[in-house]
């Protein structure tokens, strides 16, 4: 697909939330509103792709929870091992579009590999993720409130499960690999953070964080918006001398773990990134 078209989804999702416009711009590049139309299914979310690992995987159990957040009950979508004993927690974040079923996948995915994933819904406090994506990007721009705050007491909720050892880490997709960041610097007790072509936190927070980040960046010459974060980000990790990975994956685009997205999922790039993540969950949570 034509980048230019990639470049305008995203400043849609990320910027304006307007389809109308999206689809305007869209029609000039390619020579008509309904050639702009045809190219949308293969730019949204597709969920029917979204079952990696099923609901019903007799490997792990899932549940619908709610904790006590920082702006007050918060839903979240609860996947564990079934095997015995206590295992590491991680606190699973989204991208703004809410808690959807690729993110409860994720999940599901953490789950298989010996974990308690808990994917929190941060549109909680305006009454939880609508299932039609678009109005799912409509209400996350209403968002208000302390992120790290629910972040942190998802990370607690688990940490007081029995089934947990104690040790937790966190992953999260573009805005969740920013509330990823600022966790980690909240949180003196996270073991590890892994964000996904996420923001940073402030610059003179970063010498806070004790975690071991592991921080996945798209393409730069792809991804302008925030790959041009990334090099100041890697030098405040560094001055402040704390442990992290920093990854950029030529060829990729923003958003390129998500599976349910065709034009911009990039398979070798999410098997790469995932097998990197899996790795620093099993090196910090075990």
């Amino acid at each position: 697909m034509d980048q230019r078209i990639i470049d305008l989804y995203d400043d849609f999702v990320h910027v304006h939330f307007d389809r109308r416009l999206f689809l305007e711009r869209a029609a000039k590049l390619v020579g008509g509103a309904a050639a702009a139309a045809a190219l949308l299914p293969l730019l949204q979310s597709n969920y029917a792709l979204a079952a990696i690992v099923a609901e019903d995987d007799p490997r792990i159990a899932t549940d619908r929870v709610t904790f006590s957040g920082s702006t007050g009950e918060v839903k979240a979508y609860l996947a564990k091992t079934k095997a015995d004993g206590k295992h590491g927690g991680i606190v699973v974040v989204h991208q703004n579009r809410g808690l959807n079923p690729h993110i409860e996948d994720i999940a599901r995915r953490l789950a298989v590999e010996g974990y308690v994933a808990l994917a929190v819904d941060f549109l909680s406090p305006l009454g939880g993720t609508p299932k039609d994506e678009d109005e799912a990007m409509k209400v996350f721009s209403k968002l208000q409130g302390n992120h790290s705050g629910n972040a942190m007491a998802a990370a607690d909720w688990l940490r007081q499960r029995p089934d947990v050892n104690g040790k937790i880490g966190a992953v999260g997709f573009c805005w969740g690999g920013g509330v990823v960041n600022q966790l980690a610097v909240a949180d003196p007790l996270l073991a590890a953070g892994v964000a996904y072509y996420g923001a940073p936190p402030d610059a003179a927070l970063v010498p806070k964080i004790k975690a071991v980040m592991l921080l996945h960046y798209a393409d730069p010459k792809l991804d302008t918006r925030l790959g041009a974060m990334a090099p100041a980000y890697e030098a405040e990790l560094k001055a402040a001398e704390i442990r992290y990975s920093l990854y950029y994956y030529a060829g990729a685009n923003h958003g390129f773990n998500d599976d349910t997205q065709s034009a911009r999922y990039d398979e070798a790039a999410a098997k790469l990134a995932w097998g990197r993540t899996l790795a620093v969950f099993k090196e910090t949570l075990a």
